[in-house]
């Protein structure tokens, strides 16, 4: 019996162990949607709101569960849609094979309905493995490189079919010329460096006295050595935000993240050091890392075209992270964990302690860092953790400490507004027995997340365990650009681009068969944690937060400070008393003995 082209891609990316394709519908893949009513819906149709959240939901599932994610969508539009979540995905250097139509060959070249050049729209973001099926003997090869490409580089993948192509009967290659047979299958495979390159990292380490770690995601499966090569060097370890569940936060030398949305013990560590170690990150602010000409500086990266970027390193390992730290740790001379290291820990300890006292700080409504500092204690420990850009990826990236099993991720190098809820939909089909939290800004919400609310409708009870919650924090204000305009060019508040309406999260929730509540008053925030983790459904809190706390970024000087604070005065009347008051008091106590760039203190 013969099978059309439309049913053998599903057949080949179900025996690629695909489960999942977040995807929309539309006519340009018509024989694939009446192919998978033929397969009983194998691999699971996933119908997301919008093709942007189909491609989003992939990055997530990708991120959380280590697998390929794989989204699809129709021609023209559908196509045009997916492009910011497959950037995200490029950019955060993440499997992704998109599936998208294309009208039919016959109409190509002709200005038809819908026709747009995929091949070359696609040519950037997919750039590693771009094919556009036109016989049935193209396959199974195209999917299988696709699919092998996307691992093996950790990049997005595309496969064009026009809607034609996917109605013709399918018939393999054959063993002739000009045909590709294919096989399935990937085996893992780890590279280290050559020991000459080992040899040489191992001199430059042993003859530091204060070595500062940097690690990525890159070192997330390199945990058992991270600890134990920190351990060797009486180094601290500082992590870029993509690698924040890399390492526990409960270990005194993990100073947190670094950037603009790090922590100040992480800055002050790289300020001070004199050798560098990066492992599995290409974390782009040179800004945060040492002077130039201050540290000599090994890096560790998988991908050779990532080597040598950001920082002039001494020495480019190109290897897996696990097997690289494996090779290097016997050549290493065991360090005392002396006055460098008791600095990082102490330093790292007041960090937190002056944390706690900023969650603390009084705010009209609810102070945004309490909101999240509250959640930390709670969190359980296999949680599954997304926050969205802006403001709330501050609060996560500093309140939030990673222990035990918990992952956690965010758009780290687009940097993209709205993948907090997708994301966390995804990891709920990677992981369904898991909880999952999104921490997002009111600005994310109603650009993505409210109507992705009702993709979690539709699935929820598919789920083993059904916690999902998404946060809001509801300030009415885009508050991270607002901030940052602040402080970057002492301008005002711009009501008519910041300002943003007041929406019942929450009674939007209930409204589709979820749960929620909304936040009002400070007392009320543990409670809600409470409810939301106990829920039996997805649950949506609405926090009423105030804009007025700002996300000083842990490098800030009390000049930019006050300048902020001065366009404050300027623009913003109602809580002019609050900022004038408190905001320099709060930050002089997070940033003791801040150090203008000619090294004098404030």
């Amino acid at each position: 019996m013969s099978i059309k082209v439309s049913d053998y891609v599903l057949q080949r990316l179900s025996e690629w162990d695909v489960e999942h394709v977040f995807a929309y519908p539309g006519d340009g893949i018509n024989g694939l949607l009446a192919a998978w009513g033929r397969a009983e819906n194998k691999p699971q149709f996933i119908q997301a709101r919008h093709e942007e959240m189909a491609a989003f939901e992939a990055v997530g599932y990708a991120k959380f569960s280590g697998k390929v994610g794989v989204c699809a969508a129709t021609s023209g539009p559908g196509a045009i849609h997916l492009l910011n979540g497959l950037y995200d995905a490029k950019l955060d250097h993440v499997p992704v094979v998109a599936i998208v139509g294309q009208t039919n060959r016959s109409a190509m070249g002709g200005s038809y309905q819908q026709e747009v050049d995929l091949l070359s729209l696609y040519k950037d973001v997919a750039g590693a493995y771009c094919e556009m099926v036109t016989v049935p003997e193209q396959l199974p090869n195209v999917i299988d490189r696709a699919m092998r490409v996307a691992r093996a580089q950790r990049t997005v993948t595309a496969v064009i079919i026009p809607a034609d192509v996917q109605e013709l009967d399918y018939s393999p290659p054959q063993h002739a010329f000009k045909m590709v047979p294919s096989s399935l299958g990937m085996a893992s495979y780890a590279p280290v460096p050559a020991d000459d390159d080992i040899a040489r990292a191992a001199e430059v380490l042993n003859a530091g006295e204060k070595v500062a770690i940097l690690i990525g995601q890159g070192a997330r499966s390199a945990r058992a050595e991270v600890e134990q090569i920190a351990d060797v060097l009486g180094a601290g370890v500082a992590k870029a935000l993509l690698g924040k569940d890399a390492l526990p936060d409960d270990l005194p030398y993990v100073t947190g993240s670094i950037g603009l949305l790090g922590t100040r013990p992480s800055y002050e560590m790289m300020q001070d050091c004199d050798t560098l170690l990066v492992i599995g990150s290409s974390f782009p602010y040179t800004q945060f890392m040492p002077e130039l000409d201050q540290a000599r500086a090994v890096q560790i990266d998988i991908d050779p075209q990532m080597i040598g970027l950001r920082y002039p390193f001494e020495v480019n390992l190109v290897g897996d992270s696990a097997g690289t730290l494996q090779r290097l740790l016997p050549l290493l001379k065991r360090k005392k964990h002396d006055k460098w290291r008791k600095k990082i820990e102490k330093d790292t300890a007041r960090w937190w302690e002056v944390m706690e006292r900023r969650a603390a700080v009084d705010a009209e409504p609810i102070n945004p860092e309490y909101v999240v500092h509250a959640l930390d204690a709670m969190l359980p420990d296999n949680v599954i953790l997304a926050a969205d850009s802006g403001s709330a990826a501050n609060w996560y990236a500093r309140h939030l400490r990673m222990r035990g099993s918990m992952r956690g991720s965010l758009s780290g190098t687009l940097a993209t507004m709205g993948p907090g809820v997708p994301y966390v939909i995804g990891a709920k089909f990677a992981h369904p027995d898991r909880p999952a939290i999104a921490i997002v800004g009111d600005g994310a919400m109603q650009m993505n997340g409210l109507a992705e609310l009702i993709t979690a409708a539709k699935y929820w009870q598919e789920w083993s365990n059904p916690n999902l919650i998404v946060a809001v924090l509801n300030n009415q204000d885009l508050n991270q650009v607002t901030w940052e305009m602040r402080a970057m060019s002492g301008a005002p508040q711009f009501l008519p681009s910041q300002s943003l309406p007041d929406v019942a999260y929450a009674d939007f929730a209930r409204s589709i068969g979820l749960d929620g509540v909304r936040v009002e008053k400070p007392d009320e925030v543990e409670g809600a944690w409470r409810q939301a983790l106990a829920a039996d459904r997805p649950f949506v809190i609405d926090f009423r937060t105030d804009p007025a706390v700002p996300p000083i970024p842990p490098h800030a000087s009390l000049d930019q400070i006050e300048a902020a604070a001065a366009s404050v005065l300027k623009g913003d009347s109602d809580r002019t008393g609050m900022i004038r008051q408190g905001l320099k008091a709060k930050v002089q106590e997070m940033l003791p003995g801040t150090r203008h760039r000619d090294g004098g203190d404030e």
